[in-house]
């Protein structure tokens, strides 16, 4: 896919320093100590200070967010990569043993880690997340990227479909995952693809639609499993590079749709919106996740 023309988006708006500085930070370092003290300076602030002004913002103290994002972590950990000990994920988290691991998630998401690794209840996990996945997209912003224009092939691929509610995205997920594991389709030698035929901030749930791919020439055999055959077709598209958290993937979108398009002089095409996931949180942290943001435009001419 050889690069045709490249175009830099405007830099986003400032957010608040401070406190954008601390989020970026607490993800980049969630696996160091993150005391009150480490974080009242890279905020520049008094300890007393920010501290009242991130529970003013946020509506939980920092070393409760500084939780919270770790249990995050620790919940794709014990859904999508079961070789990871309960025992394993509990240190990675930060805590001594796995009994205290287990308090701490239970009362984040009403299950135990057992439980959770075997029969997630998303729609409850959603419900303690969501508000704090709200709050930083509203005092994050996504890194700058440049935008380039791509001739994309055509790529066969095997797609299991997401209808429905997206907070129970995370079923679909396992089921795609253990379709892959079984059929020797890994991300380090089969590309990973999401087709974004429905924007969820704008969808009712019951409406919601996405595609989970794998790249694959194979025949897909009907199953059972759900995973079919299709093809996202070739064309000229928008690239974006999305680096970071998934919960700053909208924005990104949003830059790529509401702002580089309009102001590029192209016009869509008619495929959707659609995602390369390129490395994968838990696999690598959070915030270096990557996913390319393919938009697809209309032919020249």
């Amino acid at each position: 896919m050889p690069a045709k023309t490249t175009q830099r988006l405007a830099k986003p708006p400032a957010v608040a320093g401070g406190l954008a500085r601390v989020l970026a930070h607490i993800d980049a370092h969630l696996d160091e100590p993150l005391d009150g003290a480490c974080l009242s300076r890279v905020a520049a602030m008094s300890r007393h200070h920010f501290h009242r002004r991130f529970a003013a913002a946020f509506g939980v103290s920092v070393l409760r967010y500084v939780r919270l994002r770790r249990l995050k972590r620790a919940a794709w950990q014990l859904a999508f990569r079961r070789q990871a000990g309960v025992a394993q994920i509990a240190l990675a988290c930060g805590y001594d043993g796995p009994e205290a691991f287990a308090r701490a998630f239970r009362r984040s998401t009403g299950q135990s880690p057992s439980a959770f690794r075997r029969q997630p209840q998303w729609r409850t996990w959603h419900a303690a997340y969501d508000p704090l996945m709200h709050l930083r997209s509203t005092h994050m912003q996504p890194s700058e990227q440049a935008v380039r224009i791509v001739d994309f092939p055509a790529t066969r691929v095997a797609a299991l479909e997401h209808r429905g509610d997206p907070r129970l995205l995370g079923e679909t997920i396992a089921r795609f995952v253990a379709w892959r594991k079984a059929h020797g389709l890994p991300p380090r030698l089969a590309a990973t693809y999401n087709i974004a035929w429905t924007d969820p901030a704008r969808t009712p749930p019951a409406d919601y639609r996405m595609d989970l791919c794998v790249a694959t020439a194979a025949d897909i055999a009907d199953d059972g499993s759900g995973m079919v055959a299709k093809t996202i077709p070739p064309g000229r598209c928008a690239v974006l590079r999305h680096v970071g958290s998934d919960d700053l993937l909208g924005l990104s979108a949003q830059r790529l749709v509401r702002d580089w398009l309009p102001a590029s002089g192209e016009a869509r095409g008619d495929f959707p919106l659609f995602f390369q996931r390129v490395a994968f949180f838990p696999d690598v942290p959070e915030n270096e996740a990557v996913v390319d943001l393919f938009l697809p435009l209309a032919p020249h001419g």
